[in-house]
């Protein structure tokens, strides 16, 4: 009796691992300031130090001073051995004028998103078809005593 109980205990655990194993993780990455915060802001009045004061400091700034501020938000989702997927991803978008006032508070979704192609670049090396003997053989005499 003993062993076909703990057969039996053996079977559900590797039942309930199974089970487990099959069920999708999320994970939550970024901020976005929730929208009764973001009704505090006033277009034309409230300037970056305020929006901080009030939102809190952004996820990533304008490459430039001038620069707006962008909150990121994105949940992605894995399941079993496949590669983690973005189910959601939200962009709160803050531009300020040159005097750093706000000028337009916008919102985009993943659907709002467009894939950008990276673009391979490779520089040509000076070397074309030389071993690395022949290299260091050509050096010879090319050494400047300065």
């Amino acid at each position: 009796m003993r062993i076909k109980s703990f057969c039996r205990y053996i079977a559900v655990a590797a039942v309930t691992v199974s089970l487990t194993a099959c069920a999708a993780t999320y994970t939550n990455h970024g901020y976005i300031p929730p929208q009764e915060d973001l009704d505090l802001l006033v277009v034309g009045v409230d300037t970056r130090s305020s929006v901080e004061d009030s939102v809190g400091s952004p996820s990533s700034g304008g490459v430039l001073n001038d620069g707006g501020y962008y909150y990121v938000r994105s949940r992605i989702r894995s399941f079993g051995p496949t590669a983690p997927k973005v189910v959601e991803r939200q962009v709160l978008a803050i531009s300020f004028d040159t005097a750093g006032v706000v000028t337009n508070i916008e919102r985009f979704g993943l659907e709002d998103g467009n894939v950008v192609p990276i673009a391979r670049r490779v520089t040509d090396s000076a070397v074309s078809n030389k071993t690395f003997l022949r290299q260091l053989l050509g050096n010879i005499g090319r050494i400047a005593p300065g």
